[in-house]
């Protein structure tokens, strides 16, 4: 049980009849201020594609996707979404979007080879957005503004939270700290991406890392992701500082999506040229898609920070190990 930290003297706040009307307050509260702010619509999006389409997200590369076959169609298979990074910008032209507009949707997901633990389940529940953007605007002021504005969002969901519920104080700082991957290595050398992003996470209590896929001066890349949907020069994740576990604790991850010219760079980096040559990669190289941004915001994980729990399974229902389940049984954390 390396992997179970259940702080002394923890006990959550709410019995599981009022943690489920408080999830549901997070979610809408949350998921309005996304839309109204970003100038998002709700779509409906699939659970799983054609694996031949190159639509579904590759993560670090080493994740295997869950398949099965369609008896009706004679076996042919389809992979259960592992996001809809790619997914989301197809679809963007396909309904007609436009200049400035935007969809978001609930993506769920099967993450079979996650190792869990207080933060990580094989089950992935989060909000996927995707925006169009004009060609011009593939900056990092763009990017910068776009994480100010989910930021904000954040903000106004800890202060609702807060009122309605007298055990929850404001903890997220008035500003996000924006820093990239290369200037963290720099600050702390010694350590490890991970140990590098509690340690500014708890200086700073919020943070934007920036720039994460490509290689650092070091010749390691801070962390895998994907080639084929952000341009790892203008990308990154949200983190914060969650005192609850004493950790550094990832609530969103987003990017300016790739152009012709970042997409053949970051495939020929990744030595996975081959996926060119499937539909997505070929109507990104031939431009017969929009500029986009987009991103994923964890919805357990967004509950978990703002109801101040302790195990992610205590806001969403998975499969735990039974060690895990007996530990929390002992210690009085009630799983969903």
């Amino acid at each position: 049980m390396k992997n179970l930290v259940i702080p002394d003297n923890y006990t959550s706040a709410l019995n599981l009849h009022d943690t489920q009307i408080a999830i549901k307050t997070v979610k809408d509260f949350l998921q309005n201020q996304i839309a109204q702010h970003m100038n998002l619509t709700r779509v409906s999006a699939p659970l799983f594609v054609d694996p031949q389409s190159g639509l579904n997200d590759n993560l670090n590369g080493v994740e295997r996707p869950v398949s099965f076959d369609i008896l009706e169609q004679n076996g042919r298979l389809a992979e259960v979404v592992q996001s809809l990074a790619k997914w989301k910008r197809y679809a963007l032209q396909k309904y007609g979007f436009t200049l400035g507009e935007g969809i978001y949707t609930d993506m769920n997901a099967i993450r079979r080879d996650e190792e869990t633990d207080n933060i990580h389940s094989i089950f992935v529940d989060q909000w996927d957005w995707e925006k169009i953007i004009s060609k011009e605007s593939r900056n990092l002021e763009t990017l910068k503004n776009i994480v100010n504005i989910v930021y904000k969002c954040l903000k106004n969901t800890e202060k609702y939270m807060a009122i309605h519920y007298d055990y929850i104080e404001e903890i997220l700082p008035d500003k996000i700290f924006f820093v990239t991957t290369q200037e963290l290595a720099e600050i702390f050398p010694d350590y490890t991406p991970k140990e590098r992003e509690y340690y500014i996470a708890k200086a700073k209590g919020a943070v934007f890392i920036m720039k994460i896929g490509d290689k650092m001066e070091s010749g390691k890349p801070h962390d895998g992701r994907a080639p084929d949907y952000d341009d790892w020069e203008l990308n990154g994740d949200i983190v914060v500082y969650y005192p609850v576990l004493d950790i550094a604790l990832e609530l969103s991850s987003m990017g300016i999506r790739v152009d012709k010219t970042s997409l053949l760079s970051q495939l020929e980096k990744s030595g996975c040229t081959e996926r060119a040559a499937l539909p997505y990669q070929k109507a990104v190289i031939n431009e017969e898609l929009p500029y986009t941004i987009g991103g994923g915001i964890g919805q357990s994980r967004i509950c978990m920070f703002f109801l101040r729990k302790a195990h992610i399974g205590e806001v969403q229902s998975s499969l735990w190990p039974e060690d895990i389940l007996d530990e929390c049984k002992r210690k009085g954390v009630q799983l969903l």
